[in-house]
């Protein structure tokens, strides 16, 4: 299909390309020359053994004897799609073509970057990420540069100290030009804490507004014109 904007990854699956991820993180979270693998989905509970969720990726390092040394915590967002994708899908299927698009039609998906970043991701780094943070382990989040940049800016600090890293991914031509790669961009270390409480705060809106709707629905009360603002 033929997108005007920079392709967005939509499926989680796309990050799995070569599991070029889980040689990234491995970088950020263990020291060179250790035994390691990774662990998917894995369950995690609090200290009430209520389940907290489960762990995209746990990687861990082991001995010669096979018993874990050390673990860190990966989590891979990918973007939510809003509107209808069904129809535009089958529409290609009938004339499948490099120039195929469907800015036109009815409903179409778009980008939730919203339902992605702070009713999805805040969530997990609220429960499972504020688990492993206790327990004094790094974690990573895996994104895209596109749904990153939606976020509120987060203080970064030198590499050495982060206990939080964010990987941020793009879809890149290859050399050919026919297919898109995965391809690292950059990453933004930060601390846990901090970069929770920066994530998870919504900026202030104008407080003027919010007052002109108390006004509105003050003076519709004391005037006793809507029946269901007399209580």
């Amino acid at each position: 299909m033929h997108h005007r904007h920079s392709t967005v990854i939509t499926c989680p699956v796309r990050f799995r390309e070569d599991w070029l991820i889980l040689d990234d993180v491995y970088k950020f979270f263990f020291e060179e020359d250790e035994n390691w693998t990774s662990l998917g989905e894995v369950k995690i509970k609090d200290a009430s053994g209520k389940a907290a969720g489960n762990i995209d990726y746990v990687l861990v390092t082991y001995d010669k004897r096979g018993r874990i040394t050390n673990f860190a915590s990966l989590e891979v967002q990918a973007v939510y799609v809003t509107g209808n994708i069904r129809d535009p899908f089958e529409a290609y299927m009938d004339n499948p073509t490099p120039a195929f698009e469907w800015t036109g039609g009815f409903n179409y998906p778009k980008p939730d970057y919203l339902s992605s970043s702070r009713k999805r991701l805040a969530p997990q780094l609220l429960s499972k990420g504020g688990i492993f943070n206790q327990w004094g382990k790094k974690q990573a989040v895996v994104l895209q540069t596109l749904l990153y940049d939606t976020l509120p800016p987060l203080t970064e600090v030198e590499e050495s100290k982060a206990t939080l890293a964010w990987f941020l991914y793009d879809l890149v031509p290859n050399e050919n030009g026919t297919d898109l790669q995965l391809t690292l961009n950059r990453v933004v270390y930060t601390m846990f804490e901090s970069a929770l409480v920066q994530f998870t705060t919504f900026q202030a809106g104008d407080k003027a507004d919010f007052v002109h709707i108390l006004q509105s629905k003050l003076d519709e009360k004391l005037a006793g014109t809507n029946p269901a603002t007399r209580i």
